[in-house]
């Protein structure tokens, strides 16, 4: 069981989420750049603004699943001090600078004329294409609260069912129609899985 590719996903998704359709309070925020396609079709067919949230993981340079925190937009920063306090600080300011640079490159990419996201009192909708490990929407949620959102919910098609279930731990709702016993890697859920580009993304995000 799966998916013929990353919109006919979103539009199995959209169905789940039906109780958020027209709604002023909500917002379909893609994850970059995999979730974009995804978060397109939901927000299509929920009535509801899409926009992109970037986030970037911070990784242990030598064990770059364990996260130590992440960034998002405008400047914000969360960090699990009690992994920080145990690593080198040459090597956390390393990794900050990196992905900051990434972030800030992917921020000038996506959003160029568009408005800052403003999630305050809202409910965000969090979008990506699967969750294999959930660090990068863990991330996500982290950077939306900070952000003001008043409800964070994660929605993905497919997803290992532990990340799901560390997931639900920290969002208000985690929504995965498709918990597959034995999970593998999210393609494998996809009969068309393409690299989403940066002019994908881009385009998606014209009104």
């Amino acid at each position: 069981m799966g998916y013929r590719d990353r919109r006919a996903a979103g539009a199995a998704l959209a169905e789940h989420l039906a109780g958020y359709a027209g709604r002023d309070d909500v917002v379909v925020l893609g994850l970059v750049r995999g979730g974009v396609p995804v978060a397109a079709e939901v927000a299509r067919r929920l009535g509801a603004p899409l926009d992109v949230l970037v986030v970037r993981k911070l990784g242990v340079p030598w064990a770059p699943e364990v996260a130590f925190g992440a960034l998002g937009p405008g400047g914000v920063r969360v960090l699990n001090e009690e992994i920080v306090a145990r690593l080198p600080r040459p090597a956390v300011a390393g990794v900050l600078r990196h992905e900051a640079g990434e972030l800030a490159r992917r921020e000038r990419r996506y959003r160029s004329r568009r408005a800052a996201i403003d999630l305050a009192g809202k409910v965000a909708l969090l979008v990506d294409d699967g969750l294999a490990t959930g660090a990068t929407a863990r991330a996500g949620v982290a950077v939306a609260r900070e952000l003001g959102a008043s409800r964070v919910v994660v929605a993905v098609p497919v997803g290992a069912a532990e990340a799901v279930e560390q997931l639900a731990a920290e969002a208000d709702e985690v929504v995965c129609p498709l918990q597959p016993p034995v999970f593998g890697a999210v393609s494998r859920f996809y009969d068309d899985f393409g690299q989403v580009t940066d002019a994908e993304v881009v385009s998606l995000l014209v009104p």
